[in-house]
């Protein structure tokens, strides 16, 4: 997990100005980011992006600082385009209010100047570091995780965790302040603002994924291949190569098959704009 990681964000604003395209804008266009929270997150974090049912790129990315690059650059090159991160939007809405925060852009805010202090103290409500034992808490998840409950008996895990076996705190913690770069670049960030192409969501893989072994590199082969029979030979191999590449493959590729979703994503209500919201694809595709 990302747990061990104590080492700030380097935001690098300048590296944002260079855009990478083909030359066109392309319709429909679906990228995930297997995200991490890693002091070194060299082969944790993986993009993939996906076409008209086709995997066009999957790849390891060095750095945060990377992915944010490649997601921006992404969303000013493609009109139709969306990225889903794999990392916790927000935070439950009481922690929100004993802050005085209003708004999630304000929770951002306040991970950019304060979330190295809650890692480095694993101060309370947080927990999960060598005798920081799970408190009790007026409640530990958001109203989205909740929701969404367990797949093959695995559920979200509380932003409040910021170590142990699963943590997601960590990479949330630093993943929050790049959605206000994000934000400020003008790009959408969906609940908080409307679904308006190109923006940015919120995934969970494991319910992107579903019942699948997702450790045996046999399950993950026999997944794709029974799901996606004619990907291309070298990206499948990529992508059972690692539980990182097989999440951003398959998440890339479950939002491409949903791509319709998108544009009928509703503004979220009063609790979506503060803690956010998991994407969960209809049971329809596109």
């Amino acid at each position: 997990g990302d747990d061990e990681d104590y080492a700030a964000p380097q935001i690098i604003v300048g590296a944002w100005n260079r855009v990478e395209t083909d030359g066109n804008k392309r319709s429909m266009s679906a990228i995930a980011i297997d995200w991490s929270g890693a002091k070194r997150p060299k082969g944790k974090l993986w993009i993939a992006e996906a076409n008209h049912g086709e995997l066009s790129r999957l790849e390891p990315i060095r750095s945060r600082d990377e992915a944010i690059c490649k997601v921006l650059n992404h969303l000013r090159s493609n009109e139709k385009a969306v990225a889903g991160l794999d990392f916790g939007f927000s935070l439950p809405a009481w922690f929100c209010r004993r802050k005085s925060l209003a708004s999630a852009f304000e929770v951002w805010k306040l991970a950019e100047r304060e979330g190295e202090r809650w890692l480095q103290e694993c101060c309370w409500p947080f927990w999960g570091r060598p005798g920081k034992a799970r408190p009790l808490l007026e409640n530990h998840f958001r109203r989205t995780e909740e929701r969404v409950g367990p797949t093959r008996g695995i559920g979200p895990k509380s932003i409040f965790q910021i170590g142990g076996a699963g943590a997601v705190g960590t990479g949330s913690i630093r993943g929050m302040p790049y959605l206000s770069r994000i934000h400020e670049q003008g790009f959408p960030v969906w609940p908080f603002d409307a679904a308006r192409l190109p923006f940015v969501v919120e995934i969970y893989p494991r319910i992107l994924t579903g019942d699948v072994v997702k450790s045996s590199e046999e399950s993950r082969a026999g997944y794709l291949t029974a799901k996606w029979p004619n990907l291309s030979s070298s990206l499948a191999l990529r992508a059972v190569q690692s539980e990182d590449a097989f999440d951003a493959a398959v998440s890339a590729l479950i939002m491409d098959a949903h791509f319709g979703d998108f544009g009928r994503l509703p503004l979220g209500d009063d609790i979506d704009q503060l803690e956010g919201k998991i994407w969960v694809p209809s049971k329809e595709g596109s």
